[in-house]
């Protein structure tokens, strides 16, 4: 008997497929050059980025957030913008402003519209938390809608769109927490840890000489959108779907399935986007490590990224000295 021929478009993401898992190793290669371990965060970050995701990045200063983020931009050959946030920045700030234009010849005036940093593929909002909740809003609307209304006219962003948004955990005085409605649109809270001893002693080695990497372009922003394309384009199985939303509902109190800890814990759980972004996450990693279809590991090692921000604890967490990432570790141990 003839074998049926395998469609030309299931051929094609498997080229596809194929092409995005070299261009990944690619990508940590050149990364490497310049930033020192931190692998489980680039990988995260990859993930945010195919899957068309927005990151938080938490960490005490000098662990080279700033870097591995222009880093990022740079091996794939995307515009970049940085936003320092402070108390008096304003919403035109980010967005943009418009300014009158008179015409030299005519000496007509117009309203011209300029654009803000947000206009770029990759922004950074630097210590997000440090700016009022108004100008945090009009950073968070572009994440949500892609596009940005000023004077009644909107504008589109350029493709791909990617935030990232840094925090410092140590210094609280004088900031404006995100709340938990804005802190759902970020796909991963990531936290980023102190060096080993082997690898600090190597950054210092590296940025205390007159060595400066210049890593290469991987891929360029068409490239990046054919590949967010294609996450999308993945299957998956029902009871890998079905593993992914019981683990989230059993971050909720008032579910029956949820164990007794939550119930202790947890005073909200985390909502439906989590789910989504979980199975997006599986995808986007199943595809990296050369696999055309996610399983429940994957989704578990979504988990912690992206659940962390999306629970909120009660009194008895605290007083007990349980975290948050402390609850979704043992979720994800004692589901089955």
């Amino acid at each position: 008997m003839t074998p049926s021929p395998v469609p030309a478009s299931a051929s094609g993401d498997v080229a596809e497929a194929r092409r995005l898992t070299e261009a990944y190793d690619a990508l940590r290669a050149e990364i490497a050059k310049v930033i020192v371990g931190q692998e489980i965060v680039i990988e995260h970050l990859l993930i945010a980025l195919l899957s068309r995701g927005h990151c938080l990045l938490v960490g005490v200063p000098g662990l080279a957030k700033t870097l591995l983020i222009r880093t990022l931009a740079q091996v794939l050959d995307l515009k970049f913008s940085r936003i320092q946030f402070t108390p008096d920045l304003m919403p035109s700030d980010i967005t943009g402003t418009e300014i009158i234009e008179e015409h030299p010849g005519s000496g007509k005036k117009d309203f011209r519209f300029i654009r803000g940093p947000v206009f770029a593929n990759i922004v950074l909002a630097d210590e997000i938390n440090r700016t009022p909740p108004k100008t945090q809003a009009a950073l968070l609307e572009a994440m949500q809608e892609h596009r940005v209304t000023a004077a009644g006219t909107t504008y589109t962003l350029d493709e791909p769109f990617f935030v990232l948004a840094t925090q410092n955990p140590i210094e609280q005085e004088g900031t404006y927490p995100l709340p938990e409605a804005q802190l759902d649109r970020f796909m991963f809270n990531l936290w980023l840890e102190y060096p080993s001893a082997a690898e600090e002693v190597q950054i210092v080695k590296s940025t205390t000489s007159l060595h400066v990497p210049d890593p290469r372009h991987i891929l360029t922003g068409e490239q990046i959108a054919r590949f967010q394309d294609l996450v999308r384009r993945v299957p998956v199985a029902d009871n890998v779907l079905e593993y992914a939303v019981r683990l989230v509902g059993t971050t909720r109190p008032g579910s029956p399935g949820s164990p007794q800890f939550v119930k202790d814990w947890i005073r909200w759980g985390a909502g439906p986007r989590a789910s989504q972004y979980m199975i997006l996450g599986a995808k986007t990693r199943a595809l990296l490590t050369g696999r055309h279809t996610p399983d429940i590991d994957d989704v578990r090692s979504m988990a912690g990224p992206t659940l962390r921000h999306r629970i909120v604890t009660n009194f008895n967490a605290e007083a007990d000295g349980v975290s948050a990432i402390a609850i979704v570790d043992r979720l994800v141990r004692e589901l089955v």
